[in-house]
């Protein structure tokens, strides 16, 4: 399923685009669900009070207060940089303007279904080729979307308040998750991912170097290798750099 955030203030057009979503979901049997806002500041107070996230942000450019450029660059500084963005308005002359939010569509007004829908069905084909490259981890409040090459490391947590908690470091920030790290080494075991302790698993992209009984990985985060794997941990890491270097 794919989670479609109309943002429009007519709401004719943005009824408009749900069936068109409806009419594609009965012919291709793919599922959207599909949130609608009437404007730009509306899905900027979404995020800002911890709401879903979407795959798909379908932004009328021509709206009252934040129009679709601006609501989508204060998305982008607000570091959502998973969300496709498809652009509609009614003049051509927006294109250029639209390019620096990274823009995965641009849509002229009245759309033409048959369009509307070659599009929707090339996002999807594109997130279902990214499905390998993503992980969406689950926190207190919302679901996360993480790329796996700028995952660190997982490391299980405790905690007082949250149940099974674990922490994802990544290139740019920490998120704090729940479920059991077991679940996760089982789902990335044919990726780059190795567990080197029963409460740790690290992205092999990320080792640095290691020292003693520890891992140092590319933040200077150190992290301890179990009594019982250390070997395992340094044939696994030296076989994946010959592997990447050939």
């Amino acid at each position: 399923m794919y989670r479609v955030a109309i943002c429009d203030d007519d709401g004719q057009q943005r009824e408009r685009v749900r069936r068109m979503l409806l009419a594609l979901s009965v012919k291709s049997g793919i599922e959207f669900a599909v949130a609608e806002f009437e404007s730009g500041e509306r899905l900027i107070e979404h995020y800002e009070n911890q709401g879903d996230s979407f795959h798909i942000l379908i932004l009328d450019i021509e709206m009252d207060g934040l129009n679709g450029i601006q609501t989508a660059r204060r998305l982008r500084e607000m570091k959502r940089h998973q969300e496709q963005i498809v652009f509609l308005t009614s003049y051509a002359e927006y294109m250029l303007e639209s390019f620096d939010v990274v823009t995965f569509q641009y849509l002229i007004k009245p759309i033409e279904p048959g369009i509307f829908e070659a599009k929707m069905l090339k996002l999807c084909l594109y997130f279902q080729e990214r499905e390998q490259e993503i992980l969406i981890i689950k926190s207190v409040y919302e679901e996360i979307v993480l790329r796996q090459e700028d995952i660190i490391a997982i490391e299980a947590a405790k905690s007082l308040t949250v149940k099974s908690k674990l922490i994802f470091t990544t290139v740019d920030a920490i998120h704090e998750g729940k479920g059991l790290i077991s679940s996760y080494a089982s789902a990335l075991k044919d990726s780059r991912f190795l567990q080197i302790h029963r409460s740790i698993l690290i992205n092999l992209i990320h080792v640095h170097k290691f020292a003693g009984g520890k891992v140092v990985m590319s933040n200077g985060m150190e992290l301890p290798i179990g009594r019982s794997k250390i070997k395992e941990v340094k044939d696994a890491c030296t076989k994946f750099m010959v592997m990447k270097v050939d």
